[in-house]
């Protein structure tokens, strides 16, 4: 039994819920590991064709759980424990075509998420971005390759490093969303693109999709393999301390390099 994803049925259609509405859909370490877990049992699941990812409530997520207590471990046990990239790599072995439909908040790790998707669809309230460079770290999750290869290097630096986020209707023209809907209508537009993906032969359709990311994914994990470290640095310095300090506190922060 899962806590904190809720599943659904619909004929061929698997949808998939994130469930933990009062905190804005966060993602904490539990629910990392459930994300991971349940998407690896989808190769079970002979019946789905078409994976929907949404958030249940307002938002889709806010993206990693700052409210999560980090536990105590020292530093060979924090590298291996990143739950974020396997949750992310997790997509990719998920043979059905997946679907992220977006509403509210995307940020962060949620973000890497709807990337991580075949197709992103959006209400017109959506909001997204990654916010990890005003907390003092860098984006980890492999979330970088998949946001420059959807919107090309100068975009990506652009949300990546500038750190703000952006509006749907952007995001459309940029190519990072395929598309977008009023918020009424978001969970039946899903609905009608996994449609046409369901009826295609499952077969071809996942092939092609596996070959596809192969083609485009398949040499950035060569490079990208040392994002966590990158992150293990960043949460040693002066301006990670400051950076969540200050968010805490509701203030602009004053980073100084150290």
């Amino acid at each position: 039994v899962m806590k904190y994803l809720e599943v659904k049925k619909e004929g061929h259609i698997c949808w998939v819920y994130l469930n933990r509405p009062e905190a804005m859909n966060a993602l904490s370490t539990d629910v990392l590991k459930e994300i991971a877990d349940f998407n690896f049992s989808l190769r079970d699941d002979l019946e789905s064709r078409v994976v929907i990812y949404a958030g249940k409530g307002d938002h889709f997520s806010a993206g990693a759980d700052l409210k999560e207590k980090p536990k105590k471990v020292s530093k060979l046990e924090a590298w291996r424990n990143n739950f974020g990239k396997p949750a992310i790599y997790s997509f990719f072995e998920v043979n059905q075509i997946t679907i992220a439909a977006i509403d509210g908040y995307c940020l962060g790790g949620a973000a890497c998420i709807a990337t991580a998707c075949d197709f992103r669809i959006a209400s017109e309230d959506a909001i997204l971005g990654y916010p990890e460079i005003n907390l003092g770290i860098n984006l980890n999750w492999f979330g970088l390759p998949l946001a420059v290869r959807l919107i090309g290097p100068a975009r990506a630096k652009k949300m990546v490093i500038g750190g703000e986020n952006e509006n749907a209707e952007t995001l459309l023209s940029w190519g990072f969303y395929d598309e977008v809907h009023p918020k009424k209508d978001l969970m039946n537009a899903a609905k009608q693109m996994a449609d046409l993906y369901c009826s295609k032969p499952p077969m071809a359709a996942q092939m092609i999709k596996h070959s596809v990311n192969e083609l485009v994914y398949s040499g950035d994990d060569a490079i990208m393999h040392m994002d966590y470290d990158q992150t293990l640095l960043t949460h040693e310095t002066q301006d990670r301390r400051e950076a969540l300090l200050s968010f805490f506190e509701k203030r602009d922060p004053k980073f100084t390099g150290d």
